[in-house]
């Protein structure tokens, strides 16, 4: 499956659901497709907020495909570099406390790495790409 999204709110959730409605006859468990629109979520809105900041004209190329060791994710977008020139930690937070003193964000990254596996990122000639994979989906072998 091959999405071009723009790079605003709006598209990023109405690819989103074209996306869950493509994988949904392919036989994926509902909580397969929510941890992957989980994951998706996150990149797809920090490429709009961040990577994209002030300049909705960009646009977001997403690949899927299924393998025997789950989906295959990529994603590639020609906005700014991550800082550092790679993925955030994404720290667990302790959600022990008062709703007022949870930080904002840092959730994200530790969610994408909570799910994702394989993670991988390059900047190459003004191209982002972010590769991983997720063990959903994945072919019974008899």
């Amino acid at each position: 499956m091959r999405l071009i999204l723009p790079a605003t709110d709006a598209a990023v959730r109405r690819g989103l659901q074209t996306i869950k409605d493509g994988l949904g006859p392919k036989g994926l468990a509902p909580d397969e497709v929510a941890s992957l629109e989980i994951v998706l979520a996150e990149i797809l809105n920090n490429i709009v907020e961040h990577a994209y900041a002030g300049h909705p004209e960009g646009q977001i190329d997403i690949r899927l495909s299924q393998a025997d060791d789950g989906l295959h994710c990529m994603i590639s977008d020609r906005g700014k570099m991550m800082p550092g020139g790679e993925p955030p930690l994404g720290l667990k937070v302790d959600l022990n406390c008062d709703v007022a003193d949870l930080p904002e964000g840092g959730f994200g990254w530790f969610l994408i790495r909570e799910l994702a596996h394989e993670l991988d990122y390059t900047h190459t000639d003004g191209e982002n790409k972010l590769s991983f994979r997720m063990a959903i989906g994945q072919k019974i072998r008899t």
